[in-house]
């Protein structure tokens, strides 16, 4: 995948980097696997703004993804690399030996026509899901899953991976996208390789307008609010609201929220990197 950058003949086009989507094969997404997305706005079921700054945005279609790759055994073809507007990574049709089609998060070098295994009997290769317990050591993963049979919920986002550094009995040790080492059991599944789309943070929209399409409203700075509306509001003049807060009023810029006695603690061997 690249970026393509285009001639200012227009103000919005000055500064727009955007993915070619060479990587994509169709713009036609497989029906049985869409539902419908209700935008909330922002709003509650009362009908009141809870969440400043969302509205707006054009209308999309959930594309429903299989998480768990729980169909063991069975071996699966990848039909087609397509565009998912709710996540940063490419999605993966992929249809099994038995008739059934789902989608898949794509991996870096998942190419149309591959086959793929998920289980006991598959191998190491890129797109293909196993136990940790089954993973050489060393491996570049995704989609790792928490807790047995959960699905993943782990390195999901376009471009993010973690590295299968050890095994300790039960757990393994695996360093996150974050930095941070932590244990997990090796009875979860995890996906070969890394997710694709990898350029996908140096993209640039260009103008604001790109970002209202993707539902975001104008974000407001908070020193220029009343005193009423946030913590760093008010002051004569430019002068700032002291020191960094939140709306809520908790310290921002290294004040540590997580709590210290966390369940899962004993489980982070060392803490993501600052």
């Amino acid at each position: 995948m690249a970026l393509k950058k285009f001639r200012p003949l227009t103000p919005g086009q000055r500064f727009k980097l955007v993915s070619d989507n060479a990587d994509i094969t169709t713009g036609k997404p497989e029906k049985s696997l869409l539902v419908p997305v209700k935008k909330s706005g922002g709003r509650d079921n009362t009908g009141k703004m809870t969440i400043r700054y969302i509205g707006g945005g054009h209308k999309q279609q959930y594309r429903i993804i299989d998480f768990k790759r729980d169909k063991n055994g069975v071996p699966a073809t990848v039909k087609t690399i397509e565009y998912d507007p709710n996540r940063t990574a490419r999605i993966a049709l992929v249809v099994y030996a038995d008739g059934e089609k789902r989608y898949i998060v794509a991996p870096t070098g998942l190419t149309v026509g591959q086959k793929l295994l998920s289980g006991k009997d598959a191998l190491p290769n890129i797109g293909n899901a196993l136990y940790l317990s089954d993973i050489p050591l060393g491996t570049i993963i995704h989609n790792i899953e928490l807790r047995p049979g959960q699905g993943a919920i782990m390195a999901r986002s376009a471009g993010s991976s973690a590295q299968l550094s050890a095994r300790d009995g039960k757990y393994a040790i695996i360093k996150m996208p974050s930095g941070e080492t932590r244990m997990i059991l090796v009875t979860c599944m995890a996906t070969i390789g890394a997710v694709s789309n990898a350029d996908h943070n140096l993209e640039i929209s260009g103008k604001a307008g790109r970002t209202r399409w993707q539902g975001r409203r104008p974000r407001t700075r908070p020193v220029a609010m009343n005193p009423v509306d946030h913590p760093m509001g008010g002051g004569e003049g430019r002068a700032s609201g002291g020191h960094p807060r939140s709306r809520k009023g908790l310290p921002s810029k290294g004040y540590k929220t997580r709590y210290p006695k966390k369940a899962s603690n004993k489980y982070i061997i060392e803490g993501r990197k600052k």
